[in-house]
């Protein structure tokens, strides 16, 4: 499907055909069928109505969120430390062999509190996360995100992360990918950038509902570009949640957004975005 969308050159329509498959949309469709069937068909319209306030109940909770990442996208477990001394070690025994890849989640064109360009929630902390990563290995770090498909003024989300990285964390960056658009671009354009520098392995660092997609568009990439690089997956934002049981069935906003991202990386994968 992706391939299709290239091909017919709307890859700029993604984002909005994502948004029209989301919740709340399809629930609050099925409810305004139901209430306009009322008048003919009053059991199957009282049916749909309720069909449609428990789906737009349970995609707000975060139960079902974490439910459906755990069950549907079985995103790989946390990056353990043997597993961080072993890639150490092959960075020590090969040089600059090993990078820690990030992926960007988005950013702020203009954040008014700092009179410029700020990455958003997701992007920081995989930043964040991938500059631990990066120190505990010793391995150089690429940032990969441009401007999205949604995104059309300021500058690139990589070039916020490498001004982040440098000022904040003291960790500069060695690559910056700042043309990707989607996680399928992630891929080709940071393989193309590592694959020059001689890189072997990647361990790549991204939330873990992202992560399957993510693991699948760079060995898929490596494959057709005929490169033997290993990718390590570094998955983050895998804990569970913290509040009581009974809240976690209640709606919220932080339920809805994680039901969302998770749907989206289900529709990501049956798709081949």
């Amino acid at each position: 499907m992706n391939d299709l969308f290239v091909l017919l050159g709307i890859q700029s329509w993604k984002p909005v055909l994502t948004a029209l498959a989301l919740p709340p949309l399809p629930w609050i469709l099925l409810m305004l069928v139901g209430a306009r069937m009322m008048f003919w068909r009053r059991s199957v319209s009282w049916l749909l109505l309720l069909l449609g306030a428990a789906g737009l109940w349970l995609s707000c909770t975060s139960a079902v969120g974490h439910w459906l990442e755990r069950a549907v996208l079985k995103p790989p477990p946390a990056l353990a430390p043997d597993r961080i001394t072993e890639v150490k070690r092959i960075a020590e025994t090969a040089g600059y062999k090993v990078a820690i890849v990030v992926l960007g989640g988005g950013r702020e064109a203009m954040a008014p509190e700092y009179g410029l360009a700020n990455l958003i929630d997701l992007s920081l902390q995989r930043l964040h996360y991938g500059v631990w990563v990066s120190r505990q290995i010793g391995a150089p770090m690429l940032f990969s995100g441009g401007v999205g498909h949604v995104g059309n003024v300021g500058v690139a989300e990589a070039e916020v992360a490498a001004r982040i990285a440098e000022k904040d964390y003291g960790r500069p960056l060695t690559w910056t990918e700042a043309e990707s658009r989607d996680t399928r671009e992630n891929a080709s354009r940071s393989m193309a950038l590592l694959k020059t520098a001689g890189i072997t392995d990647i361990v790549l660092v991204t939330h873990g509902f992202h992560m399957p997609r993510s693991m699948r568009a760079f060995q898929s990439e490596a494959q057709r570009a005929g490169v033997p690089m290993r990718v390590w997956p570094a998955p983050m934002g895998l804990a569970a949640p913290s509040e009581r049981p009974l809240l976690r069935w209640l709606p919220s906003s932080e339920g809805f957004q994680k039901t969302r991202m998770v749907l989206r990386e289900l529709m990501g994968l049956l798709v081949g975005a």
